[in-house]
């Protein structure tokens, strides 16, 4: 009778150096894939920015590594856009915190009350998600003129606010469910009304899904294009999206301009962002984990 010899990798079902070298080698070709995936997908920031570094010219002549700076680009931009950049900070903020006002309580209820009706409420959320917001604009253009809200900062707040709340109502509902009903009923044996409970132990508790709903609802109303075409028709009230698009007809051939705005109007989602990632990510997990 012949025995076997067994190798100790096999014993103890170790990896041979072959497949160790296999799994290496298909790691580091994914890496490279996702790199120049990456590097696709982020070329055309890294060329906005270098184009706004240049001096006035075209974007043909633009050099593919910036050698001789120049900041005469954003001296224009924060000159002839700074108003506009305010004007889209107003807006997005106030839309944040109107949403948050109405999305929030909202969203308790559905979430907590036997409403009746509440899922018809639920999928006519929905539905306002999928018209076009072409119909939308056009309907709050008769509103507005006759409201006399064209050319506000409110009007711009209450048009944006209609794509924030429906969205915000969502999020904000998928956290609450998950928090356990135990934690409000202590707060009603204690004493604590539902506004109470709903103030001192839901809002603080809800931060990151707060966090993660008015974020979104501040680059919904930052990157607006559509609302602030119909909206304004003058000089007074006009968001930087629009400033960007009239300043593309009106400086063709000064693109350093153009670009500086445009890295300029990026600065603000960028940093908030950048900042709220973690809240975000714990957000929308607590809200998937229900």
């Amino acid at each position: 009778m012949t025995t076997t010899p067994t190798t100790a990798a096999q014993t103890t079902g170790a990896p041979t150096t072959g497949t160790v070298t296999s799994t290496s080698k298909r790691g580091w070709g994914n890496t490279v894939v996702g790199v120049l995936i990456l590097a696709v997908m982020l070329f055309p920031l890294y060329w906005m920015f270098n184009v706004s570094l240049q001096p006035s010219s075209g974007a043909v002549q633009t050099p593919w590594i910036p050698l001789h700076l120049s900041f005469g680009g954003y001296a224009k931009a924060l000159r002839e856009q700074g108003g506009n950049l305010v004007t889209s900070l107003v807006v997005s903020l106030g839309c944040v915190v109107l949403s948050l006002l109405i999305a929030t309580p909202a969203a308790y209820a559905l979430a907590r009350f036997r409403v009746r009706g509440a899922g018809v409420v639920l999928f006519g959320i929905l539905i306002s998600q999928m018209i076009p917001g072409i119909i939308v604009a056009n309907a709050l253009y008769n509103a507005y003129s006759d409201l006399g809200l064209l050319n506000s900062i409110p009007g711009l707040i209450l048009a944006d606010s209609s794509l924030g709340i429906p969205f915000a109502i969502i999020i904000m509902r998928a956290f609450l469910l998950s928090i356990p009903v135990e934690i409000m009923e202590a707060a009603r044996v204690d004493g604590a009304g539902q506004i109470r409970t709903f103030v001192a132990i839901v809002l603080p508790m809800s931060r990151n899904a707060l966090v993660t709903a008015g974020l979104f609802t501040f680059l919904f109303s930052w990157g607006d294009f559509l609302f602030a075409l119909t909206l304004t028709t003058t000089e007074k009230v006009r968001p930087v999206t629009l400033g960007i698009y009239q300043y593309i007809g009106t400086y063709a051939s000064d693109w350093s301009s153009v670009m500086a705005t445009a890295v300029l109007a990026s600065i603000p989602a960028v940093v908030l962002l950048v900042v709220a990632q973690r809240f975000v990510a714990a957000g929308v997990a607590s809200g998937a984990l229900k």
